[in-house]
């Protein structure tokens, strides 16, 4: 199983922008080691909307049950704002779907409603030990969260906060809390909880991706439809970590590279303010690295105090 230091993690890039239907870029280049990156040279206010400007199968008898007890208590392992979460992550958990439908536009099928059970775990549990923000960055309650940021570019802001984008598993630890709900909140698929099926607005590219930094402000105003840091106040796991399924979709570490996907070594989780999945589980990852769009953001996450990055 190849280690984190083994993937690659950030190289700020003055990249091509691309359409979501558009060709991803043949090569990817491989980034230097964290420790290298610096914070991208972009201002805030052309970012921020609508603010003013394991993998093999074994034998074993705990697979469904983690031998360590979750925590999400207020520690000096983490820094103010963020939210410490020791768990024993399952990398290949089921569960049954009472209520699915398929989404013909996004290739999707969308489950709105879960079996209230335990679920299945199928592979060796994976201890994690890690920091995460609140909120969405800049991870402050009442901000809106930036967007047209490329996965080098959201690593880059982490690194200057001397934190990082967080893993997969962490990114779904985090969401599923203690019990491994399918949605942070529970297991109905509910909008009233947390911002997404929102309507649809049509985009017109050339001025999402326009050189004039009013066009672009204009047309992201326009289509904008997340709202603030904390604002759907029962969108929040029992480990305390808000608006992490819809508002915007956040980049994060791939667990291990996808040499046959667009995304390689990075992933989007958690889906946007429209009807996609918005569950704790899915994964995109159909976009390259370099890919902005206007309902993409992030959120850091860090080591606990005392700790380097361990190897998985």
């Amino acid at each position: 199983m190849p280690t984190r230091a083994g993937i690659p993690i950030a190289m700020l890039l003055a990249s091509v922008l691309l359409a979501c239907a558009a060709q991803p870029l043949d090569k990817i280049p491989r980034a230097p080691p964290a420790s290298h990156i610096e914070a991208p040279k972009i201002a805030p206010t052309t970012l921020l909307l609508a603010s003013p400007p394991a993998q093999a199968r074994l034998a074993a008898p705990e697979l469904n049950a983690p031998s360590v007890a979750a925590s999400a208590e207020p520690s000096a392992a983490c820094p103010s704002g963020m939210q410490h979460v020791k768990f024993e992550y399952c990398p290949e958990l089921t569960r049954r779907c009472l209520d699915k439908e398929y989404d013909k536009p996004n290739h999707i099928t969308i489950c709105n409603r879960f079996a209230q059970e335990k679920p299945e775990c199928h592979a060796p549990r994976v201890p994690l030990d890690f920091c995460i923000d609140d909120f969405e960055y800049p991870n402050h309650a009442g901000a809106k969260p930036p967007v047209m940021l490329n996965f080098y570019e959201a690593s880059g802001f982490c690194a200057a906060e001397h934190k990082r984008l967080c893993y997969e598993s962490e990114w779904v630890a985090a969401c599923e809390g203690p019990d491994e709900k399918p949605f942070p909140y529970g297991y109905v698929r509910s909008s009233e909880q947390c911002n997404f099926d929102n309507r649809w607005v049509y985009p017109h590219l050339d001025r999402v991706y326009a050189k004039d930094p009013e066009i672009q402000r204009a047309e992201l105003a326009r289509l904008d439809r997340s709202l603030p840091s904390g604002q759907k106040a029962g969108c929040v796991s029992d480990y305390g970590v808000h608006d992490l399924t819809g508002n915007v979709d956040e980049w994060a570490l791939a667990d291990h590279e996808r040499p046959r996907e667009h995304a390689k070594f990075a992933a989007l989780k958690g889906g946007a303010w429209g009807h996609v999945r918005n569950a704790c589980r899915p994964v995109t990852t159909s976009h390259a690295p370099e890919f902005r769009y206007y309902f993409i953001g992030f959120r850091c996450c860090s080591e606990p105090t005392g700790q380097t990055e361990q190897p998985r």
